[in-house]
Parts: C-alpha cells; structure tokens; sequence
C-alpha cells in the first residue's frame, strides 16, 4: 500500500505508481487547476469532479487503457499521471502513453522516475512488447522525457490529433521491450 492507503503498482526510491481512483478527484483536480499554465497547449487534464470522474472512470473500467498516479512516497502527493491508452493485444502488444506533470513536482526528477516505473510494469505484468508516446515537436519537456527514458525517435506524423481546436503534428517516440532502457 502507498502512503495514503491506496493499492500500489510498484515503487522506486522517491515515487511509486498506483491505479487513479474515483476517491483522487479533489486533489487531482485541484493540481491540475495549479498546473494550467504548465500545461497549455500541450495537455487538459480534468478540472473539475464531474470530469474528473468520466477521465478516471474510462481508464479504470476500459480494458484497452491503464492509468496510474505518479506519487511522492514521502506524504504520498499525487506528482503526476502516466496512461497507457489505445493497448492492442495479440500479436501487437502495444499501447501508446500519454503524461502530466503537476507544477509543484515539475522539473525534480519525479516523472522520470515514474516513467521507468510504468515501462517495467508495461513490459512485464502487462505483458506488452512496444510502447510509443506521440508528442507534439515543440513540446521540448516531453520529449526530454522520452528520450531520458530510452525512447527512440521513430517518425513524423502531420496532423496526428485534433486538439485546441486544430490538427496537430506529432512525433512518434517509441521503446520495445528488447531495446536498452526498457527495464526502465
């Protein structure tokens, strides 16, 4: 069990992963509305409880997605989030990870050391062999992310996803369970 009580996944020396539970609305919520400008354009985590509620609940009762807080071990403060959406069983075993920092962790390591966390969970309880991570080119945190995790550069995708109002452009990182940096 984590520091607050809740199930976790796995833990390193400063954070540990855990599944999101519907009962993290008030402070996910409340990080995510100090994180707004840390955030945009790059990423709209929920808000508020009524959204909060449908994020979480889709990635708890959806079987081709798995969520998971990042949190600090030391009081247990939710630090950010990594999801593993769009998973293909079969002869794929992949899914593509989408990220978020909240701004008080940000820039301390924390999601790097969550990152290697959710790849060794992905490639081993999960059971997947490939995990991308589509991130838009001027996103330069993200990708330093990516590349810290061992994530190589595979590919240019223009106008990959409709968000803010636009079609975005996209890189496509991606790590398989063979390659260096996949035992996280």
């Amino acid at each position: 069990m984590s520091a607050t009580g809740h199930r976790h996944l796995a833990e390193g020396p400063r954070v540990g992963i855990r599944p999101f539970a519907l009962t993290d609305a008030d402070e996910f919520t409340a990080r995510a509305r100090e994180s707004e400008d840390l955030h945009h354009p790059w990423l709209y985590p929920p808000t508020a409880a009524d959204t909060y509620a449908a994020y979480a609940g889709a990635l708890i009762d959806d079987p081709t997605r798995f969520g998971c807080l990042v949190y600090e071990r030391a009081g247990g403060g939710i630090a950010g989030f990594i999801n593993i959406n769009n998973i293909v069983r079969g002869g794929f075993r992949c899914g593509a990870l989408g990220y978020g920092v909240f701004a008080h962790a940000a820039g301390r390591g924390l999601m790097s050391e969550g990152l290697g966390l959710v790849v060794r969970y992905a490639f081993g309880p999960l059971a997947l062999h490939r995990l991308e991570i589509n991130v838009q080119p001027g996103n330069e945190a993200s990708i330093a992310l990516a590349r810290r995790a061992g994530f190589r550069l595979e590919g240019y995708s223009p106008d990959f996803i409709f968000m803010d109002g636009a079609w975005r452009d996209h890189e496509r990182w991606a790590l398989t369970a063979e390659m260096p940096g996949a035992s996280g």
